[in-house]
C-alpha cells in the first residue's frame, strides 16, 4: 500500500531544507480529468442537491446532524467516497474525494466534521489497511451509512504527545485483546465502527471495537462552544474483549497506522476550510454590495475592497496548496507527510483571519447569535486544534527538514530523531565546523517562462532557506528541540514557498490549457498572492537572525516569577 512504503519516498518539502527543487513531484498541476473527474462533478453536484436544504442552526440546536441526513447522504453514495466499489463506495481520487468534503465545508462547519471523522480518519484505516475480510465486513454498512465510524485517540493526559498512549492492551492466551483505558474527545464517539490506538507488550496496537461491546461505555457528551451538532464524547474501556480477527496491520503498527491516517486525513480540512471560505466569500459580497452608508455600497470603500481582494488571493493560495497536496497522493511517488502537516496549518489559520475578516465586514449584524458568521465563528476556532495543533505540526514540519539536512552534510554526525512524530524529539550531537559553500539557486522546472521572475524568487528562497537551517543547525546544536521561535520560522518559510509553488503550478497548468489571454484574471489573483507570500518570507527569514527573542523568553521568565502583571500605575 502507498501509505506503507511512504517512508521510503522522496519529499519534496525536505527537498527544500537541502536548496533542492524536486520539481519532477509538483510539475505539471494535478487537474482531474477523465472518469475521475466526471465522477467528482456528479456526485458534488449530489451533495449539493441533497443539503440544499439542510438546516445548520436547526442541527446545532438538536445537537446532531440528523440521521435522515445521514441516511440520505449514505444513500447518494456520499459516505463512502474512496472507498473501492466492490466495498460499495466511488472509488474516487484523493483529490475528487477532498473536493466533495470541500461542498460539506461549504454548507457548515459542523457538517464537514462529522462527514471528516466519518471518512477523513474513522472508514480511512480500513481502507488503507484493513485485511480483504475485514473491508467485507465493515466497509459496506460504513459507505451506506448504515454505520457511523469514529477515530479514538486522544486521552485526558495525552493530546499533542500520541505516541505515549495510556490505553492498554493485553494479549490474550486465544489471539484476542482486553482493552483498558480512557478516551477523549472524540468525535462520532457513539458510532458503530470505533478504530482506537493503544499500547501493548508487542508496541501499539490498532483495534476495531464495535459499538455496543460488553465493557465499552460512552459519555457524557462534552459541551462545546462550537461543532455542537458533532457528537464529542468521552469513552471508557473496562476490559473490552477485542477478537483477534479486529486487529488492524500487526501488532507494533499501531502508531504508524495512526500517523498516516491523520496524514490523509488533514488533506480534507484544508478543502472543507476552502469550501467554508468561499461561502464567507459569498456572504461578503452580498452584504457589502446591498449595505449602503454615507449613500454609497460598502464595497465601493477601499478599506472594504481590500478584505474582498484578500479573501480571493488567499481562497486561491489555500485551494491551490490543498490540491497539489493531494495530487501528491494520487502520484503515488512521493511522502506527503509535512506538504499535509503545511497545508492544515495553512488552510486553518487562513480560515479563521478570512472568517474574522468577513465578521468585521458584516459588522453588529454577524455579531447576533442567528446570523450564519456567529455561528461559523464558534465552529471554526478549532481547526487550528484539531488532528495536530498547528504549533505541534509546525514544529513537525522544521524538525523533519532539519533533520534531513542533517543526514546530507558529510561533517555532521546525524540528528538523532528516531521519529519526529513520536515526540518532537532529541536532536544528537554534530561538528560544529564545516567548509561553507555558496548555494546555487535550484530553479522549478516546467513552469510557465511568464512566471520566470516569481520562480526565480522562489529559487532564492529556497536557497536562503537551506542557508538558515544550516545555520540553525550550526548554531545551536543538540538544543535545536528546545529551540521552537526558530523552528516556527523555519517552518513559516517552508510553508510559504510550498504554497508559492502550488500557486505557479497551477497557474502554469491553467496557462497552458487556456492560453495568457483566457487565464488574465487568474494570473493577476495568483501573482499578487505570489509577491505577498515572497514578502513574507523574507521577513521571516530576516527574524531567524534578527529578533528579540531573549528578551522574550526574560519577560517570560518574569511573568512565571510575579505571577502575572506587576506594574501599577
Amino acid at each position: 500500500m502507498a501509505a506503507v512504503d511512504r517512508a521510503q519516498k522522496p519529499s519534496f518539502s525536505k527537498s527544500l531544507f537541502l536548496g533542492s527543487v524536486a520539481s519532477e513531484l509538483v510539475m505539471p498541476y494535478r487537474l482531474q480529468e477523465g472518469q475521475d473527474r466526471a465522477n467528482t462533478q456528479r456526485l458534488v453536484a449530489s451533495a449539493r442537491d441533497c443539503l440544499s436544504t439542510f438546516d445548520a442552526q436547526r442541527a446545532e440546536e438538536e445537537r446532531w446532524i440528523g440521521d435522515d441526513t445521514f441516511r440520505d447522504l449514505g444513500e447518494r453514495g456520499l459516505l463512502g467516497l474512496f472507498v473501492d466499489p466492490e466495498y460499495g463506495g466511488q472509488g474516487l481520487s484523493q483529490s475528487g474525494y477532498c473536493r466533495v468534503m470541500e461542498e460539506f465545508g461549504r454548507v457548515d462547519g459542523t457538517l464537514s466534521v462529522v462527514m471528516g471523522v466519518h471518512q477523513s480518519i474513522g472508514t480511512k484505516p480500513l481502507h488503507l489497511y484493513g485485511t480483504v475480510e475485514q473491508k467485507e465486513r465493515w466497509l459496506p454498512d460504513l459507505a451506506a451509512g448504515r454505520k457511523l465510524a469514529a477515530f479514538a485517540m486522544t486521552e485526558p493526559n495525552v493530546g499533542s504527545d500520541a505516541y505515549n498512549l495510556e490505553t492498554w492492551a493485553e494479549r490474550q492466551s486465544d489471539g484476542s485483546w482486553l482493552l483498558n483505558g480512557e478516551k477523549r474527545w472524540i468525535g462520532n464517539g457513539d458510532g458503530d465502527v470505533l478504530t482506537v490506538f493503544a499500547r501493548s507488550d508487542l508496541g501499539h496496537v490498532a483495534l476495531i471495537v464495535e459499538g455496543g461491546s460488553e465493557g465499552l461505555e460512552t459519555g457524557p457528551r462534552f459541551d462545546t462552544v462550537g461543532l455542537r451538532a458533532n457528537r464529542l464524547q468521552r469513552i471508557r474501556f473496562r476490559d473490552v474483549r477485542v477478537p483477534a480477527d479486529n486487529v488492524l496491520g500487526e501488532p507494533g503498527d499501531g502508531f504508524r497506522i495512526a500517523m498516516n491516517t491523520l496524514n490523509n486525513g488533514r488533506m480534507s480540512m484544508g478543502t472543507s476550510i476552502t469550501g467554508g471560505m468561499k461561502r464567507f466569500q459569498e456572504l461578503a459580497l452580498q452584504h457589502t454590495t446591498t449595505r449602503r452608508q454615507f449613500d454609497r455600497a460598502l464595497i465601493d470603500f477601499e478599506l472594504v475592497e481590500d478584505k474582498i481582494a484578500w479573501l480571493q488571493m488567499q481562497i486561491y493560495a489555500v485551494e491551490s496548496m490543498s490540491y497539489l497536496t493531494t495530487g501528491l497522493v494520487d502520484r503515488g511517488e512521493a511522502d506527503f507527510a509535512l506538504e499535509s502537516a503545511m497545508t492544515k496549518v495553512f488552510a486553518s489559520d487562513t480560515g479563521w483571519h478570512a472568517l474574522n475578516r468577513v465578521f468585521q465586514l458584516h459588522g453588529g449584524e454577524a455579531y447576533m447569535s442567528g446570523h450564519p458568521l456567529a455561528k461559523a465563528l464558534r465552529d471554526f476556532r478549532i481547526f487550528p486544534i484539531f488532528e495536530g495543533a498547528n504549533d505541534v505540526m509546525r514544529a513537525f514540519t522544521a524538525l523533519n527538514g532539519v533533520k534531513a539536512l542533517s543526514e546530507h552534510l558529510p561533517d555532521v554526525t546525524g540528528i538523532r530523531i528516531s521519529d519526529p512524530a513520536k515526540a518532537v524529539g532529541v536532536l544528537g550531537p554534530y561538528l560544529r565546523e564545516r567548509v561553507g559553500m555558496r548555494l546555487r539557486p535550484e530553479r522549478l522546472e516546467g513552469a510557465s517562462p511568464s512566471l520566470d521572475r516569481h520562480v526565480g524568487a522562489i529559487a532564492e528562497q529556497t536557497a536562503r532557506l537551506r542557508g538558515a537551517a544550516e545555520a540553525a543547525l550550526r548554531k545551536h546544536g543538540s538544543r535545536i528541540q528546545e529551540r521552537q521561535l526558530v523552528q516556527k520560522r523555519l517552518a513559516n518559510v517552508v510553508t510559504g514557498i510550498y504554497g508559492q509553488v502550488a500557486v505557479v503550478s497551477r497557474l502554469s497548468a491553467v496557462i497552458g490549457r487556456d492560453g495568457e489571454a483566457a487565464s488574465g484574471a487568474e494570473r493577476t489573483v495568483a501573482t499578487t498572492f505570489l509577491e505577498s507570500s515572497a514578502r513574507e518570507v523574507g521577513r521571516q527569514l530576516r527574524s531567524l537572525e534578527t529578533n528579540a527573542d531573549s528578551a522574550t523568553r526574560e519577560i517570560g521568565r518574569a511573568v512565571r516569577q510575579s505571577g502575572g502583571y506587576p506594574f501599577e500605575l
